[in-house]
């Protein structure tokens, strides 16, 4: 046989089979590409360059690690798909006269032509869309990136050696199918049927049992560091239900609709549902899939949206000067910082850089960590209070922050507030007016009263730790020695905070920064009149903003390419099924339109059955959202994002997107199964 021929046979294989092959090719050049532009982002010097580079470096290995596993498992299943659905074509070869060893030539060559064409094309649109990824990046991270160059020969080359080896080993598993099948398996392979499946109702209990698990934990979880522990436990025991309810509980809601006479003896009805019945062995994996990517898609989105857009707010809170100065000092050391002096060299400072200060403000703030007393907790009292002590359960932890009216005139800008011995005010959220008592470990207490509720300081109301922040004020510093002392000095920690408003650019303000730290490493006189402290923190908000949108963005980023990549997979899925069932059902309604089933009957039953295909895996995946909702809101909580409604709006924006999305997919794929049953 002629050399030539196989290239030809091959291209015709291609050619003929161009619905198969077309999604195929455009599957593994999106594929590659997504996974081309995460190396180069990874390979570019310039990105090496940036502020925040470490947050930007590890997304996208992570992105390249997920988008290579995800492309493994899809390319394969694809790949499979096809060589079921062309076995009668081998198998005709072979029966013509055609050796194994020739088919397996010609599927050499089809390798190499999916090769060129999908790992080539995907090449090309990666270096495209290698720019337009880094336009993006730059806006979502708020800050220029010096990139190099949109093309990089390393990352493509690692790209080609990755999906080239996905081939070859797609190309070897073909094979291996190949020589162990004979002509007529091969000849009818495509024509198989499935016997009907057995209700397995131990399936569907183990199932019910998983899910019920996975909710629980997902709704009644409180404490953010347990929801981080649980999450992916939550999140097996619902994979794990969901397949069990799918491939068992499918089974028996379809012959529940069997039994319901009034229901399955339409025409619509009759034939969905038992065609449906007979697949259900397949068409539940392949449901299944459809809702565990689906609500992996709007999960993974809604998530770093929501990481993202609460990142303004974070920062805005704990970073609300330019200049950000914390100083730690102990008054029993005979410590105490001189705040007239810091501010004057912070003047001074930035005099000398010509940056202008538009405001200074400062004070003082005693910091410790306590729990919230409760009915039955081992320090109860008889009026609301905390105990000094941590508890074991997170969603009872406090950390306060204890300021004089002095200090909150002082760092708020605000007149002192009007309090007597004994009574707190507080800013913000916090206890209610009345009665409070804080109550040691020993067993000494301290009765507070709680007369006014204040406007709250940016700087302690947010924090990135598990527990809520609580900002109290007191008369005078008597008062709040009385809390140290009751607490114990070595679980508590004195600081000043000087806070500089300055008049310049994001840019001048990062320069100014590197030149402040430039100064406090070579002048050992630097800090000379600004008294006794233990420690000198500055932190300048352009900086701290750079490496928060480094990290939100970087998630972003990555949570909407991954969710690309997965959207891809499950319209690849859903598109492959409805192609194989509209194969297989060609033949039936081909029956049913000679018994005298009509064009319009054909199409409305067509509608009942991709409807039910199509509804059950989306309403499972909302279902799944629904109940994830807590637990993602309490895990954001320890990235500084507390505001429910923040999680809840990108949740519902992120849900109806998707459903937009789901739509058209179903129109697509309804028309084409419409198209091949005809």
């Amino acid at each position: 046989m002629r050399n030539g021929l196989y290239p030809k046979l091959a291209a015709q294989g291609i050619r003929q089979n161009r619905r198969f092959f077309v999604p195929y090719l455009l599957a593994l050049a999106g594929l590659t590409a997504a996974f081309y532009v995460m190396s180069a982002l990874c390979s570019d010097p310039g990105v090496r360059e940036m502020r925040g580079f470490d947050y930007v470096m590890v997304m996208m290995q992570i992105g390249m690690f997920v988008a290579g596993v995800l492309s493994a498992v899809l390319l394969l299943y694809i790949n499979s798909f096809l060589m079921k659905q062309r076995k009668k074509e081998l198998g005709l070869y072979n029966i013509l006269g055609m050796g194994k060893g020739n088919i397996a030539l010609i599927q050499c060559w089809e390798s190499l032509y999916t090769a060129i064409l999908g790992i080539g094309g995907g090449l090309v649109l990666g270096v495209a869309f290698h720019k337009l990824a880094a336009v993006a990046l730059v806006r979502l991270l708020q800050f220029p990136i010096p990139f190099h160059s949109s093309l990089s020969p390393a990352a493509m080359a690692r790209t080609a050696a990755f999906f080239g080896l996905l081939l070859l080993l797609a190309l070897v598993l073909n094979l291996f199918r190949v020589r162990l099948s004979n002509p007529i398996e091969l000849l009818h392979g495509g024509s198989v049927g499935e016997k009907e499946p057995r209700t397995r109702w131990l399936l569907a209990v183990i199932g019910a049992v998983c899910l019920g698990a996975g909710y629980f934990i997902a709704v009644t979880t409180k404490d953010p560091a347990l929801a981080m522990a649980f999450y992916f436990l939550a999140v097996i025991l619902v994979i794990i239900g969901t397949y069990c309810l799918f491939t068992a509980g499918s089974i028996a809601l379809l012959k529940l609709l069997r039994k319901n006479k009034g229901y399955y003896y339409q025409t619509g009805h009759f034939i969905g549902v038992s065609g449906m019945l007979y697949r259900m062995k397949r068409n539940a994996v392949g449901l299944a899939n459809i809702c565990i990517l689906s609500t992996m898609v709007m999960v993974m989105i809604s998530g770093t949206l929501a990481l993202y857009l609460g990142q303004g707010e974070i920062i805005a809170a704990q970073y609300p000067a330019s200049f950000n100065i914390t100083i730690g000092f102990d008054p029993s050391q005979g410590q105490q910082p001189n705040l007239d002096g810091a501010e004057r060299l912070v003047r001074s400072f930035a005099a000398d850089h010509s940056v202008p200060v538009s405001s200074l403000r400062s004070g003082r703030y005693l910091q410790f960590g306590g729990s919230e007393t409760r009915e039955g907790y081992p320090f109860p009292d008889s009026v609301p209070g905390f105990l000094t002590a941590a508890s074991s359960d997170n969603t009872l932890n406090r950390t306060f922050f204890v300021l004089t009216a002095a200090d909150y005139a002082g760092l708020s800008g605000q007149p002192a507030p009007a309090l007597a011995s004994r009574e707190l005010a507080v800013c913000g959220t916090g206890p209610a007016p009345g009665p409070l008592t804080f109550t040691s470990v020993g067993g000494g207490s301290l009765p507070f009263a709680v007369t006014q509720t204040l406007p709250s300081l940016p700087t302690f109301s947010v924090t990135t730790s598990m527990s809520e922040p609580v900002c109290l004020v007191t008369a005078d510093e008597t008062d709040r020695a009385a809390l140290r002392t009751l607490v114990g000095q070595g679980f508590t920690r004195y600081s000043a905070l000087v806070l500089a408003e300055l008049d310049c650019s994001g840019e001048e303000e990062l320069a100014l920064m590197d030149a402040w730290s430039d100064r406090t490493i070579n002048d050992a006189a630097f800090f000379d009149g600004t008294g006794d402290w233990e420690y000198w923190r500055t932190d300048s908000r352009a900086e701290m903003s750079v490496d928060g949108y480094a990290m939100a963005g970087g998630f972003l980023f990555l949570g909407v390419i991954l969710g690309i990549l997965f959207l891809m997979a499950t319209v690849l899925i859903i598109y492959y099924k409805q192609v194989s069932e509209g194969y297989e059902d060609q033949g039936r309604f081909e029956i049913m339109r000679k018994v005298g089933l009509s064009q319009r009957e054909v199409r409305a039953s067509i509608r009942s059955q991709v409807l039910l295909v199509f509804c059950l895996p989306i309403a499972v995946a909302a279902v799944h959202i629904l109940f994830d909702f807590n637990l993602v809101a309490r895990m954001l909580t320890m990235f500084g994002v507390r505001s429910v409604m923040t999680v809840a709006v990108c949740t519902a924006g992120t849900l109806l997107a998707f459903l937009a999305v789901y739509a058209a997919v179903y129109s697509l794929t309804a028309r084409t199964y419409y198209k091949i049953v005809r």
